[in-house]
C-alpha cells in the first residue's frame, strides 16, 4: 500500500499594510486633517431622544434650554443638504439611547484615523452609553473600529484634533483624561503620528473645537485668551496664519470657531457671526453659513454635530 506523503503547512500571510487593503475590503475611509475634501459623515438627525428635555430638566443634559424640536431637526437637515450638494456621502445613526439627547453631537462619539475609527468613552454620565450606538452605525457601514477607549479612560472625540498626517493636537479636562488620552496617542502613534501635542482644555470649557479650528492649508482660528502659547507655537513654526476670533459673545454664544471645513480653503459656519465670518473670508476662505440656533441650545454646533469618516488626503 502506498502511503500519501502529507505536505507541511503551506498557507503564509499576506504582507499587504492593512491601509492599502482598506479601499477593497472595508470602504473608503480615511482621516488625517481637518481641511482635506470632505467625503463621507457620520450624523445623527436629531430623534425622539431630544424630545424628553423641558424647561424642568434641562440643566441634568447640559443644555441651555429645550430645542424647538421640528426647527432643529429642520436645522440639522439643511446642513445634511449643504454637505450632500457639495458632494458629501451622508451616512446617519439610525438608533439612539431614548434617554440621550445629546446623541445628535457625533464628533464626541468617534475620532476618525487613516485606518478606521476609535470610538470614545464620553465624559459625562448624562451622554456615556451614546458611543454603542456610533459603533453599531460604523460596523453597518464598513468602517473599521481600530480601538474603542475603555478601562478608567475618558476621551469625547472632540477633544482631538488633526493638524496634518504626522500632528495631532489632544486636549485633556473635564471631557478626556490621562488614561483616555494616553489610548489615543497609542494608537495615533502605531499609525505614524511623529508629534502630540498636549492642550490642557481649560475650565469652563469642554472641547477643542470651540477654542480653535483650521479653514485651510496654513489658517488656524482661534480663541486667543484660552489657547496655551505652546499649541499656538506649533502652527506658528508651521507657518500658519493665525485668525483670532475676538468677539465674546460670537465665540460662545453663537460658536463662530465651531466650524467644518469642505475642503481646503472652503467652510460651512453658524450664522450669526459676522465678525469672524469677515475675518474668514478677509483671509481668502469661502464661507458658507447655516443657521443652527436651535441645536446651540445643547451647546454644540457644526463641528460637534459631524463626525467624519472620509476626507482626501492633504
Amino acid at each position: 500500500m502506498s502511503l500519501v506523503k502529507i505536505q507541511g503547512e503551506r498557507w503564509f500571510p499576506s504582507e499587504n499594510s492593512f491601509q492599502s487593503e482598506m479601499p477593497s475590503l472595508w470602504g473608503n475611509w480615511y482621516c488625517d486633517s481637518e481641511i482635506g475634501k470632505l467625503r463621507a459623515v457620520l450624523l445623527r438627525r436629531p430623534g425622539k431622544e431630544i424630545e424628553r428635555v423641558t424647561q424642568t430638566n434641562f440643566s441634568q443634559y447640559r443644555w441651555k434650554a429645550p430645542m424647538n424640536v421640528e426647527k432643529a431637526r429642520a436645522e440639522h437637515d439643511q446642513l445634511a443638504g449643504i454637505y450632500r450638494s457639495h458632494g458629501v456621502d451622508v451616512h446617519y445613526v439610525e438608533e439612539a439611547h431614548p434617554e440621550r439627547p445629546n446623541s445628535l453631537f457625533m464628533r464626541d462619539q468617534v475620532f476618525m484615523t487613516p485606518e478606521g475609527a476609535i470610538v470614545c468613552r464620553l465624559g459625562i454620565s448624562a451622554r456615556r452609553g451614546e458611543e454603542r450606538y456610533a459603533a453599531k452605525a460604523l460596523g453597518e457601514i464598513g468602517v473599521p473600529i481600530i480601538k474603542t477607549i475603555n478601562g478608567d479612560g475618558i476621551f469625547d472625540g472632540a477633544c482631538g484634533m488633526w493638524v496634518d498626517r504626522e500632528t495631532v493636537l489632544i486636549g485633556t479636562g473635564s471631557r478626556a483624561n490621562k488614561s483616555g488620552a494616553e489610548q489615543v496617542e497609542a494608537e495615533l502613534r502605531n499609525l505614524g503620528v511623529k508629534y502630540i501635542v498636549p492642550f490642557e482644555i481649560p475650565y469652563g470649557h469642554a472641547h477643542l473645537d470651540g477654542l480653535i479650528n483650521i479653514a485651510d492649508r496654513k489658517i488656524a482660528a482661534l480663541f486667543p485668551w484660552q489657547v496655551p502659547y505652546d499649541v499656538v507655537k506649533v502652527f506658528l513654526e508651521r507657518d500658519f496664519k493665525i485668525i483670532e476670533a475676538t468677539n465674546t459673545d460670537e465665540i460662545k454664544t453663537n460658536a463662530c470657531i465651531n466650524f467644518v471645513a469642505l475642503e481646503p480653503g472652503k467652510v460651512v459656519m453658524p450664522a450669526n457671526c459676522p465678525e469672524m465670518k469677515a475675518k474668514l473670508e478677509d483671509a481668502g476662505v469661502t464661507v458658507i453659513e447655516v443657521e443652527v440656533t436651535e441645536i446651540l441650545k445643547g451647546w454644540g454646533a457644526i463641528h460637534c454635530m459631524t463626525a467624519f469618516l472620509n476626507r482626501d488626503p492633504v
